[in-house]
């Protein structure tokens, strides 16, 4: 017969958590970015490349691997602060906004014990970082499509290493249009990391159109050509102009000033309209 108690006092005198199995929390931390890649030819515009900050592993498990920047949570560390400790430790980068991706917690994404992570994403321009990255840390650029039958193939490139990957993506739920996530291929990203990027570009893709994250990484002043590079870059698609005017209408203004030179026509250059 269960004990019936008087007060929670008594209660948690008599309380046992040994009897419950320990999980541990951690927090992944995915940094996009989205820069010019110089092209040889004056005439024409630098291409736009997306980038993913990754972090080299130099303990077991997954040595030498590369994967995103994560750690163990504190016990008595609050959820939100944990990501911002662990991304100075091992990058060398800080004060950037944060916000929840989702929760991963699949019973053999670690080989070490049941853990569960929490995953944080931020846009940022990396080219506006002020603090250098710590030396097992590196920007990827990432080259993403979408084949038939909803397989993404997923490659990763910083010069001198490439990582590619390729997951099914499965219809959950048809009246909202969601998905869940399964490893075809991993040659080289530790733990369950190629799900949580695909999760973020999934997200950065769906929150683009509707919200300004973009302009986390954006200079102040831009023109539209290169906001619209950096929106299709993110998309995966080119956009026709009327489409991506309507999208960015009433988030931009427009100023007096101008860019020149590079062998183009002058271009009136915007900034981001603050709510």
């Amino acid at each position: 017969m269960e004990k019936v108690y008087n007060s929670e006092e008594e209660f948690l005198r008599d309380y046992d958590s040994s009897k419950f199995e320990k999980l541990s929390m951690t927090t992944d931390i995915l940094i996009f970015s989205v820069s010019s890649e110089e092209v040889d030819n004056y005439r024409k515009t630098d291409k736009k490349k997306m980038s993913i900050l990754l972090v080299k592993r130099d303990n077991y498990p997954f040595k030498d691997k590369w994967c995103l920047p994560g750690g163990f949570i504190g016990i008595d560390e609050d959820l939100d602060a944990a990501p911002k400790r662990i991304l100075k430790k091992e990058t060398n980068v800080d004060n950037i906004y944060l916000e929840q991706l989702y929760t991963f917690g699949s019973v053999n994404r670690d080989p070490r014990m049941r853990v569960v992570s929490t995953s944080y994403i931020a846009l940022i321009d990396k080219n506006r970082l002020t603090n250098n990255l710590s030396n097992n840390a590196s920007w990827f650029d990432i080259t993403f499509y979408e084949e038939k039958d909803n397989i993404v193939d997923i490659t990763l490139d910083n010069g001198n290493t490439t990582i590619s990957f390729k997951i099914e993506k499965i219809l959950r739920e048809q009246t909202t249009d969601r998905y869940s996530f399964k490893i075809l291929k991993n040659d080289s990203l530790a733990f369950d990391h190629p799900l949580v990027i695909l999760s973020g570009i999934e997200r950065l893709k769906n929150k683009i159109e509707y919200t300004d994250i973009v302009f986390n990484m954006m200079p102040e002043y831009f023109t539209l050509g290169e906001l619209q590079q950096v929106y299709e870059v993110i998309l995966g698609k080119k956009l026709l102009d009327p489409a991506f005017r309507r999208i960015i209408a009433n988030k931009v203004e427009k100023t007096t000033k101008m860019k020149t030179g590079g062998g183009h026509r002058p271009s009136y250059l915007f900034r981001y309209k603050s709510k």
